[in-house]
């Protein structure tokens, strides 16, 4: 975008703002990528330094272009675990908390969050539930001034670290319409262990184990047994932010393969002609699903296609130009991490199903 006018929905103050988080994400925490990587976790002090830049508040403070642009810029950093981090800490966790919270609930919980001060989880998917969020089981008890929590929740990135948890549980009965959420404490009956993973190697994705917690009545989040709408609301912005982080690392990929391949060939330069050209395709839906939910309207079709449209091709980008280029370990990390994409946040499958219902099939 370079030298040409910014695409709406961006504007001249946010390419500004994406040479900033560039520069930090470059000079702060790409050198540390292959240490972090190493050690399976990377420090909380993240997560102030992004605060102390008003980072993790750019959409509640009204500027959720400006928070799209972070999500795509953090793909620049090298590892995939420590972007989905900070995505899932500002924005999967804490949406719910900003939309539907109470003032008293903004406080305890939203305030020190956008501080770095707690970190947050959003866990819904469990051993036996993912993308039919209807088969959740973790079951929460009615008792005296609150509910007794019960149940597994599993793959949920931050899990370790997390200060609390705005979690999916079951108030009422079988299917949609008897769950609700609730932000569950880090305390006295929950056991969260980190799970070795193919990639996101950085980041401590959890099972976490919820043993007869009490959590207080007042923790409730929403209206009780209307939970699944708060999902699907929540689950826009987050595939949102998954396209955008594709769109990122595969820029940052094709900038790689432009310098590294030249002079290969005329078969290795159309092969890199033909990756661009999709991956620009893909670029544009994305910010057209961008517009579309940032416009307010009904954009669960747009937003859909740009998940499925960047998620694997993500991955095979990666995949091609690690062939193309050879043995490189950012390069083979970058592939490991994109191969996440056509599962979390609803798999190919899902938003395949979704699409075809939305056209009428």
């Amino acid at each position: 975008m370079t030298g040409s006018a910014p695409a709406p929905p961006f504007t001249r103050a946010h390419e500004a703002f994406r040479a900033r988080a560039r520069e930090f994400v470059l000079g702060e925490l790409r050198p540390h990528a292959a240490e972090w990587e190493e050690a399976g976790w990377f420090p909380d002090t993240v997560f102030t330094m992004l605060a102390a830049r008003g980072w993790l508040a750019l959409k509640y403070d009204g500027d959720w272009v400006a928070d799209a642009v972070l999500a795509e810029e953090l793909a620049r950093c090298g590892s995939g675990g420590v972007a989905a981090g900070i995505g899932a800490h500002a924005h999967i966790a804490t949406p719910p908390l900003f939309r539907f919270g109470t003032e008293e609930q903004k406080a305890r919980w939203l305030a020190p969050a956008v501080r770095g001060e707690l970190i947050g989880a959003l866990a819904i998917t469990e051993p036996d539930a993912g993308s039919d969020v209807a088969a959740l089981r973790t079951r929460a008890e009615r008792v005296d001034g609150g509910w007794l929590v019960s149940g597994a929740k599993t793959f949920i990135t931050n899990g370790v670290r997390a200060g609390f948890y705005v979690t999916a549980v079951r108030t009422g009965g079988a299917g949609h319409g008897g769950i609700s959420f609730l932000v569950v404490e880090r305390g006295e009956g929950v056991e969260a262990r980190a799970l070795r993973k193919l990639g996101w190697r950085a980041s401590d994705t959890a099972e976490v184990v919820f043993d007869e917690v009490f959590v207080p009545a007042e923790h409730l989040l929403g209206e009780r047994d209307r939970g699944f709408r708060l999902i699907m609301a929540n689950f826009q912005w987050e595939r949102l932010v998954m396209a955008l982080g594709a769109v990122g690392a595969m820029r940052r990929t094709l900038e790689r393969a432009t310098v590294e391949l030249a002079g290969r060939g005329q078969a290795t330069r159309h092969r890199v002609a033909d990756l661009a050209t999709r991956a620009e395709a893909a670029t544009a839906l994305t910010y057209h699903g961008l517009r579309r939910y940032l416009a307010g309207g009904d954009a669960v079709r747009e937003v859909t296609m740009a998940k499925l449209a960047t998620q694997r091709l993500s991955f095979e980008l990666q995949d091609e130009c690690l062939r193309l280029i050879g043995p490189d370990p950012e390069l083979e990390r970058a592939v490991r991490d994109a191969r996440l994409g056509p599962i979390g946040g609803g798999t190919d499958e899902i938003m395949r199903e979704i699409l075809g219902r939305s056209l009428g099939l």
